[in-house]
Order: C-alpha cells, then sequence, then structure tokens
C-alpha cells in the first residue's frame, strides 16, 4: 500500500532543506574556474577550456553572480534526493527515507556542493536525474515521456559539463535498460562512452561556439612528458637536455599536470608539445606507450594513488570544500561565517577515510556485488557501476587530483546502499577495506606534510 501522505512529508523536508541550504550559501563560492567561466557568460564570448554549456546555462541569468547557478545546483541537488526519499518512504521504508534525506546533509557533500563548479553541477544534474528514475522505478511504474524526456535532458547535460562524465553517464543508463544483457551490455556501455566523446567536441565548437582553446592537448602533454622523464627518451618530442631539465625542475607531478602549464615553471620547455597538433600528439603518445610500458605505469599509477588518495601524506591538498570565494574585483559577497564553519567541518571529516575516494571505490565494488542476482536492485546497481567505472577511467584519463572530481562517486555509492538495506559485505571486500584503511592510515602517520598552497605544490 502507498503511504501518499508520508512521501508527502519527506518530499517537504527536502523541499525545507533545500531553502535552508541555500540561506547557509547565499550566494554561493566563486573558484579559480568559476571566474573564468562567470567571465565567458557575461563577456559572450567562450573557449572549451571550461565546458560551453554551463556558461551558456549561466549567460541567461545575466550579471547577477554565482547565485542563479547556486540555486540551479541546489536545487537538482535535493530535487533528486527529496524524489528518492519519498518514494522510499511511500513503501514503508522511512529508515531509508531518512538516510537518503541525510546523505544530502553530509558535510562533505552538501559544503561542496555550494561551490559553482562543472563538477558539481554534473553531480546536480546526475543526482536529479536518478531522483525521477528513482521515484517511478520505486513505485514498479513506467516512466512516462515526459520523465524520459527531463532525465535525457539533465544527462546530456552532465556528460557536456565534465570532460570524464560519459565514464560515468553511460554505464548508468546502459545498466538501467533491460536488454541487453552480458558482453553484450558490456559492449554497448563502451560504444556508447566512445561515441559520447567524440560527439562533444562537435557539440562545444559547432552547436555551442565554443573556440578551441587547446585543451584537448593536455592528457597527451602531461602523459609524454612523464613517459620523457622518466625514460629520457626524445621520441617524445623533446631532446635530451630538455628532460632532464625538466626532471630537475620537477615538471611532471602525480598531484596535477599544471606546472606544464604554467609560465615561472616548465611552460618553455614543453612548447614543443604545445605547438603540436592534438591528433598527432595522441598517436605518439600511443607509440610511446608501446615502447616505455614500465614508465608509463609508473606515471599513471602515481597520479592514480595521489587522485585516490591512498598512499599520500595527513591533509593531501584539494579536499576540502572552499570556505571563501577566490579574490575577485567584482564585489561578490561571501556566505556568512555558519557557511564558514560548516566547510571547516567539512574539512576535518574528509581527513578521515570518508574523504579517501579509494574507500568509496570498495564500497562500491561490495555494493555491486550485494546487488548483482537481484532483479529489485537494478538501481543501486546502475549507481555502483557508475561510479566505478568512473574511478576506472581516472588509471589514464585524469590529469588532476582534486577531492572534487570523486563527487559522485561518493554520492552515488552513498545512494546506491541506502537504496540497497542492510546487506553483508563479502568476506574479501571487508578485508581489502580494512587493509586500505590501514595503509592511508600509515601513510598519513609517516610522510611528511606537503605543501598547502598551489604555489607550494607547483614546486
Amino acid at each position: 500500500m502507498i503511504d501518499s501522505r508520508a512521501a508527502r512529508r519527506f518530499g517537504g523536508a527536502a523541499a525545507l532543506l533545500c531553502l535552508l541550504s541555500l540561506a547557509l550559501f547565499w550566494p554561493g563560492y566563486l573558484a579559480y574556474d568559476s571566474l573564468a567561466q562567470y567571465a565567458q557568460a557575461t563577456g559572450g564570448r567562450y573557449d572549451d577550456w571550461h565546458p560551453p554549456v554551463m556558461a551558456r546555462l549561466w549567460s541567461l541569468f545575466g550579471a547577477r553572480g554565482p547565485a542563479p547557478m547556486l540555486i540551479v545546483q541546489l536545487g537538482g541537488y535535493w530535487l533528486g534526493l527529496g524524489l528518492l526519499a519519498a518514494a522510499l518512504a511511500a513503501h514503508g521504508r522511512r529508515a531509508a527515507a531518512l538516510a537518503m534525506l541525510g546523505i544530502g546533509l553530509w558535510p562533505p557533500l552538501l559544503g561542496w556542493q555550494s561551490a559553482v563548479l562543472k563538477d558539481l553541477q554534473m553531480a546536480a544534474a546526475l543526482i536529479a536525474a536518478v531522483g525521477v528514475t528513482g521515484w517511478w522505478r520505486l513505485h514498479g511504474r513506467a516512466m512516462p515521456g515526459w520523465a524520459i524526456g527531463a532525465v535525457a535532458l539533465l544527462c546530456g547535460y552532465a556528460m557536456l559539463v565534465r570532460a570524464n562524465a560519459p565514464f560515468a553517464v553511460v554505464p548508468l543508463a546502459v545498466m538501467l535498460l533491460p536488454r541487453p544483457t552480458g558482453l553484450r551490455r558490456v559492449a554497448l556501455a563502451l560504444f556508447g562512452v566512445v561515441l559520447a566523446i567524440a560527439l562533444a567536441a562537435p557539440i562545444n565548437h559547432q552547436l555551442l561556439h565554443g573556440e578551441r582553446s587547446g585543451v584537448e592537448r593536455t592528457q597527451a602533454l602531461y602523459d609524454l612528458s612523464g613517459i620523457g622523464v622518466a625514460s629520457g627518451d626524445a621520441a617524445v618530442g623533446l631532446p635530451p637536455a630538455t628532460l632532464a631539465a625538466m626532471r630537475a625542475k620537477g615538471c611532471v607531478r602525480p598531484y596535477f599536470w599544471d606546472p606544464l602549464g604554467e609560465p615561472r615553471r616548465c611552460e618553455a620547455l614543453v612548447a614543443p608539445l604545445h605547438a603540436t597538433p592534438p591528433a598527432t600528439l595522441y598517436v605518439r603518445l600511443a607509440t610511446m606507450i608501446l615502447r616505455h610500458p614500465i614508465a608509463y605505469a609508473g606515471h599513471r599509477l602515481a597520479h592514480l594513488n595521489s587522485t585516490e588518495r591512498l598512499w599520500v601524506p595527513y591533509r593531501w591538498p584539494g579536499a576540502a570544500p572552499p570556505v571563501a570565494s577566490e579574490p575577485n574585483q567584482l564585489g561578490f559577497a561571501n556566505p556568512g561565517k555558519a557557511a564558514a564553519g560548516w566547510q571547516r567541518f567539512a574539512a576535518l571529516l574528509l581527513e578521515t577515510p570518508l574523504g579517501w575516494p579509494i574507500v568509496w571505490v570498495v564500497a562500491a565494488l561490495a555494493g555491486l556485488r550485494c546487488a548483482w542476482r537481484r532483479r529489485d536492485d537494478a538501481l543501486a546497481r546502475a549507481l555502483f557501476t557508475s561510479a566505478l567505472a568512473i574511478e576506472a577511467s581516472f588509471a589514464v584519463i585524469s590529469i588532476a587530483s582534486d577531492l572534487r572530481y570523486h563527487l559522485w562517486t561518493l554520492a552515488a555509492t552513498l545512494i546506491g546502499w541506502v537504496l540497497l538495506g542492510p546487506r553483508r559485505w563479502p568476506r574479501a571486500l571487508v578485508l581489502l577495506l580494512v587493509a586500505v584503511i590501514v595503509i592511508g592510515g600509515v601513510a598519513r602517520l609517516l610522510l611528511s606534510l606537503s605543501p598547502q598552497t598551489y604555489t607550494g605544490m607547483l614546486g
């Protein structure tokens, strides 16, 4: 029996929490990337270094700062969680409904959701899409056409607002299809990811009129530099003397690619790579991977460790949500002292294993194993698959270690486990989780504190 009154109560609670979140974090935090996108949104000139789709959306609100996009972001976030909570409550799962609202209040997630950034726009859009889908699925009803259209629009926006989003969105969608199954489903997901990536450039350039910025070179530039510094092979496109200078200056860092793009650090050294056509760079990268697989693997594993935050020191940068906007001349106010206090508490939580992406990878693996065989766990299974797929993509497509890139993984895994309900973890995954926490804990006790500023991390 459907409990409509309980559904309305939880839906109303989500709406109230959305309003309270807006009041706490108004008008939202602006990061460095946010300011660049706002300049495009208000100036009417777009490039593809930042997603043109987000700047285009922002431009619809005029020169009103971050507040309208904060409403969009928190609105999607609480809409999705509210619909899931209401659907669970309607079917008598009130503890799960409360837990779903609790996800929204978890300080690291909500704290980051107050920053107007493409990563949070992606997470909000996907959470809203999952909420709409879950409302119908948890009621055991087919989605009407308008709901399918809304979900498609949200997923399309999510895929365009983050370059790596297809690795999350496509597996999520494919896992919710009744057919195909087995290896055909895997093949469909792989095809969908490749197609989505291939379509992103023409959409950004022809449809959204984003100018080319050279952003597509960054992955190849980072990996070629890593292989070159490790192997000394000039076939990467840089002479041995340059590679030696890069090695001496620490131009290749597991934490991020940024030194290679900074004029004061290493940009001049890698200028030949910056000037090389992207297609040539990627062909060269494929060749160098075949010639130096160990150097490439070492480079990528070092970065994967950094972004997954396993063997890293205490307070590895890039985890805490902002406590103030990036300094600017636009005069936008920061959220108040209560918001700053919330963010500091979130930062403390993120120094625990709950802030290590690798822990959530293990939790998603356990969830997928528990949900694999039951037909009524399809939505949870899709969420775990999406979380694991995007995390797997970081092994080969990632150039920075900020925690915000992993927030969809955290949210999807939490939502999946609430939908799943209490389940016993497989023993092997319990042991793996313990091992991860012990290894990460030892690293934080033994390793020296890293620089705590951007300039310090550049070296």
